[in-house]
């Protein structure tokens, strides 16, 4: 039997990386905002494969926008996310966004063939039925930037450029040298994990919903799991809704969740540090990676020797930022900014060196 304690920790590290999911309204001083509101019918399309997918717009309008986004929204959250950059920015730049329920979340259609390459071809055909472009940027935030790996693997020629927030790593990819992340508690945790969702998924169903479990209230203010910023970031956002006992009841919604975890986490079809540059024609590489330095979902340590290994990705980093930078103040026009004028905020320049794990 699976320890408390490992139980524990399990249940706070799925809350960490849906908070990093979450993402503030605009005009907000690290404030999040933007409830699902699941009673309202949203827009859908209908797939060629008779799924549908629902969808959100917002920005400027798609017919007199100079640039389309696409946001992959990550773990436990929605299509309702906001984007963390001012109206303003977004007006003056053009930028048309369009969000999106991924395969099972929401108001969209779970996938029973789910897998990488479907994420990215959903993308795709939701682009092409709403005819925003043959060209379009894709942000994907936390454990969602699964599907932006997938994007440029799959439809690298649709993509004007890629931004990933806080991205989250699969152990298991096979450029990951053994010896950077064997002793990392985090590999150890996602592998018990795959290993209950995969071959006892209903002891794990059981288990996430006992009452002996802490509360998301206790994990929150765990200097374990959230640095100090993040902690602060915590004290003035909703805490983890989807991650509660009442909604992991729901069959659905667990059923949904062990699913992306599955995909994530499991085994890929394509190793990202052997994808080649999809830009090879720019001099500089609009691909992004944003981390945050104290990060303890995603050791920013692996996440720089990742970007290392693949030269035609800029990394940025957030000095005291824990895995929530999404929430933080700025960082939405930073991102926009790079993405799509290449401008390079100093303030997030990473630090010369990972000098060490902390793992």
């Amino acid at each position: 039997m699976v320890s408390k304690a490992v139980i524990v920790l399990l249940i706070g590290l799925l809350g960490m990386v849906y908070q990093g999911t979450q993402l503030p309204p605009p005009n907000s001083n690290d404030s999040v905002g933007g409830d699902e509101n699941c009673d309202v019918v949203s827009s859908r399309i209908k797939l060629g494969d008779g799924r549908y997918l629902a969808y959100r717009e917002m920005g400027v309008a798609k017919d007199k926008a100079k640039h389309s986004i696409i946001v992959v929204h990550g773990f436990g959250s929605s299509k309702d996310m906001n984007f963390p950059a001012s109206q303003e920015l977004i007006d003056e730049l053009g930028v048309y966004i369009l969000h999106y329920d991924r395969a099972g979340y929401g108001q969209s259609d779970p996938n029973p063939k789910r897998t990488l390459k479907s994420e990215a071809l959903d993308i795709e055909e939701l682009a092409d039925q709403l005819q925003i472009g043959s060209k379009f940027y894709v942000i994907g935030v936390s454990m969602g930037s699964h599907a932006t790996w997938s994007c440029l693997n799959y439809i690298p020629n649709r993509l004007a450029g890629v931004a990933m927030i806080a991205p989250t790593i699969n152990y298991e990819w096979p450029s990951l040298p053994k010896s950077l992340v064997r002793d990392d508690y985090r590999r150890k945790l996602i592998k018990i994990a795959m290993w209950l969702a995969r071959y006892s998924p209903r002891l794990l169903h059981w288990w996430v919903t006992q009452t002996w479990l802490p509360s998301n209230s206790v994990i929150e203010k765990n200097p374990a799991f959230f640095n100090k910023r993040d902690i602060e970031i915590l004290e003035r956002i909703p805490g983890f809704p989807m991650l509660t006992k009442e909604k992991l009841r729901d069959q659905d919604v667990f059923d949904t969740l062990r699913g992306d975890w599955m995909i994530a986490f499991g085994k890929w079809e394509f190793d990202p540090m052997k994808l080649s540059n999809p830009f090879p024609d720019k001099n500089r590489s609009p691909v992004h990676i944003w981390q945050g330095y104290e990060d303890k979902v995603v050791p920013s340590q692996i996440q720089k020797f990742i970007s290392e290994k693949l030269p035609w990705t800029q990394y940025h980093e957030v000095i005291d930022g824990g895995h929530l930078i999404v929430h933080y103040s700025g960082l939405g026009e930073a991102i926009l900014k790079a993405l799509l004028l290449g401008e390079e905020d100093i303030s997030y320049k990473p630090r010369s060196s990972y000098l060490h794990l902390d793992l």
